[in-house]
């Protein structure tokens, strides 16, 4: 039976250093060159007060604006077509208003035929109850489609600006999340209590008004703004701990951005189904029921969200930064 070698034994054998060369694990120059320090390096003054004049002389032709031709020539060019585009923009825009008529006329189309039309014609055509929800959700509703991309864009920003910084480590979220609780009442009784009590009524209320935006006072922006105080009360009583177990800020994004495309994609079909007197396939149903008014009731709902949850994440925000 063989006996196991020590390893210093072991290392002298020829097989082992058969092993080493095969694997090619050893370094062969290790223990075999000379290193020896390296001497720091003398500058000559001569040498850097050259150098130093060569940079200065390099970066005075490169940057000098005042005598370079291209530079100067670019300039005169951008000054140029500058004030070249300023006068047609301006022309442009003078001749636009001199064929609008005179303010106060009263026939001009937004004192007779618009307004008409939308008080004979709303209930007809829209299906609300309600004619000003009809006119923002149906006739203008390309112009609320940009005002809930702006409260979107405006919240993103706020996002941007306002977040923690991730990189920097955890400390800058631990400090605003301390910060954040030296102001939040948890042993406030009275506000706890009457959150408990005013917060569900307030979030029921919130969806009343935007449900029935089609059949009285109120809509998306109305219900969004109750919901969203009902929102910022529930976090002002119990705090940020209690509040992002079900609304965070990639709820919101996710919420906001689903709300932003449904509506993309209903008033796109909308538009290319019922304009143009072109009779829309979505149903309009019975004036005065709750699901009436054809497509008003859904954007509604998906402008609800985004004023809700950009109300709330304004506020965490500005509250608290690292939301």
């Amino acid at each position: 039976m063989s006996r196991k070698l020590p390893r210093e034994r072991y290392e002298k054998t020829l097989s082992y250093r058969l092993k080493i060369w095969l694997e090619g694990s050893r370094d062969p120059y290790l223990g075999n060159l000379e290193i020896r320090p390296r001497e720091p390096r003398q500058e000559d003054e001569a040498a850097l007060r050259r150098m130093q004049e060569d940079r200065k002389r390099v970066r005075a032709r490169v940057y000098d604006t005042e005598h370079n031709r291209e530079v100067v020539l670019f300039q005169k060019m951008y000054r140029g077509f500058s004030l070249l585009f300023c006068v047609l923009l301006v022309a442009m825009l003078l001749m636009g208003v001199a064929d609008l008529p005179p303010l106060g006329e009263a026939d001009r189309p937004v004192n007779n035929e618009v307004s008409r039309r939308y008080i004979e014609k709303g209930l007809e055509e829209t299906g609300a109850v309600n004619l000003v929800t009809g006119m923002i959700l149906d006739y203008r509703a390309f112009d609320t489609l940009g005002e809930s991309h702006v409260l979107f864009i405006a919240a993103c920003t706020v996002l941007i600006l306002l977040r923690a910084d991730s990189k920097k480590g955890k400390n800058s979220e631990e400090e605003a999340e301390a910060h954040d609780r030296a102001y939040e009442p948890k042993n406030d009784v009275i506000l706890q209590t009457a959150a408990r009590l005013l917060v569900p009524f307030i979030l029921i209320f919130g969806i009343y008004i935007i449900l029935c935006g089609h059949l009285g006072p109120g809509g998306g922006f109305s219900g969004g703004a109750v919901i969203g105080a009902g929102l910022i009360l529930y976090v002002s009583a119990f705090g940020f701990a209690r509040a992002e177990r079900f609304f965070t800020a990639r709820t919101y994004k996710r919420m906001s951005f689903g709300a932003l495309a449904c509506y993309c994609v209903l008033k796109t079909y909308s538009f290319y189904t019922g304009a143009n007197h072109l009779e829309s396939v979505i149903p309009l149903g019975t004036p005065g029921a709750i699901l009436s008014s054809g497509l008003i009731l859904p954007l509604n709902i998906c402008v609800g969200v985004v004023v809700a949850g950009t109300m709330y994440t304004f506020y965490g925000m500005f509250r608290k930064g690292g939301y």
